[in-house]
């Protein structure tokens, strides 16, 4: 061995096979597997190197293995019988390489989430990618904190179908049904079962950063108030199409004047934009510049053509300008802002509403103060 030689001392090598105590022979291994991961080694040193870690792998003491196995945790320089042997050892020596080790085939791994226990299906379910070969043995093997752990990884890979599993068997699990809610991307078909079996917050999340259907948004804004609903308004805020979203609702005769008045009050001109446009037929970018004609006429034919009632044109005049009157800076509070003045000017203006949308305003504008307020005290 030309390379380990001129690192490697053959008193350090008999050290490491013949030492008298167990630190000794521990630390040459260390030198060893250092030497090792650092040094470029020609085919035959390898194969040299692989004999050698073949003796650590069997020293009987734990010190001798731990070393080469948290050493050598990440090199694919370790042969796969050693990787495997280790794998079966003692938990100090076993997670390091279950943790990190690319010796092991997906196979292999599998295999090992079906027959090595909890602890070892956890520490696999922490590699830093794993296949769907793997995850599908994890979801039907493992335990519930290995699934957990798993579809918490985003370098995880799941199929759509094993997810699914993954909802079928552990449907009572919060921590895992919140694992899965929280990975960056989701099926669209796994996201709508999730909604229905986790908590509001885990909901709201899934609303908010994972696609839906029109049709299950329009379900769950209309659903039962004991399950405390998202807003409709809200959704269609948050909706990635929603073009597609006001067309759907207009389908399920949803698409009211006063659901868009409230999506204005909430700062959603891009969705009121859309439901105006399907209202009335007219292609999107005609819509828009009727919408937003600097003159008198634009947003009262479009209305108009829409069919929205008469008495509440006054109230999307209002709003319109009062979105055209601000100057948006891009920050966070950009949306609020704009809420809060349109709210004002359209409770003070002088039009005919019906009762409820005057309380959903005054609603929305209670809603806003504190969280201005608590933005100042953090400030």
């Amino acid at each position: 061995m030309t390379t380990t030689r001129a690192a490697l001392t053959d008193a350090d090598l008999h050290t490491l096979l013949k030492g008298a105590t167990a630190d000794e022979r521990a630390l040459a291994a260390h030198k060893l597997c250092r030497v090792i991961d650092r040094e470029p080694l020609t085919g035959e040193d390898r194969l040299q190197a692989q004999d050698i870690l073949r003796v650590m792998a069997g020293d009987a003491a734990e010190l001798v293995r731990r070393a080469l196995a948290v050493t050598l945790k990440s090199s694919p320089l370790v042969p796969r019988d050693v990787a495997l042997k280790l794998a079966k050892d003692v938990e100090s020596i076993c997670l390091p390489m279950l943790n990190f080790s690319p010796s092991f085939s997906d196979d292999d791994l599998a295999e090992i989430v079906r027959l090595g226990g909890p602890v070892r299906q956890v520490a696999i379910a922490k590699r830093p990618k794993i296949s769907e070969r793997v995850t599908d043995a994890i979801v039907e093997h493992g335990v519930e904190a290995a699934v957990e752990t798993a579809a918490a990884n985003d370098n995880a890979t799941f199929s759509e179908r094993t997810l699914t599993r993954a909802l079928q068997k552990f449907e009572k699990s919060e921590k895992v049904l919140a694992a899965v809610a929280y990975r960056n991307v989701l099926p669209q078909a796994v996201t709508e079962k999730l909604i229905n079996l986790v908590s509001d917050q885990v909901r709201e999340h899934l609303l908010t950063h994972q696609a839906v259907s029109p049709e299950l948004a329009l379900q769950i804004a209309i659903g039962t108030r004991e399950r405390a609903i998202v807003d409709l308004v809200d959704q269609a805020g948050r909706t990635h199409d929603p073009k597609a979203f006001a067309a759907h609702l207009n389908k399920a005769k949803r698409l009211t004047a006063s659901l868009l008045l409230r999506a204005l009050a909430h700062g959603h001109i891009n969705f009121f934009e859309c439901g105006v446009a399907e209202l009335a037929g007219v292609p999107h970018h005609r819509t828009w510049l009727m919408i937003h004609d600097a003159g008198p006429l634009g947003l009262r034919a479009i209305y108009e053509r829409a069919g929205l009632p008469a008495r509440l044109f006054s109230a999307f005049r209002v709003a319109i300008d009062t979105y055209h009157s601000m100057d948006f800076d891009g920050g966070a509070r950009d949306r609020e802002r704009f809420q809060e003045r349109m709210l004002q000017r359209f409770l003070t203006q002088s039009h005919t509403t019906q009762r409820e949308d005057i309380d959903y305003m005054l609603d929305k504008l209670d809603r806003l103060k504190p969280a201005r307020e608590g933005q100042r005290g953090a400030a």
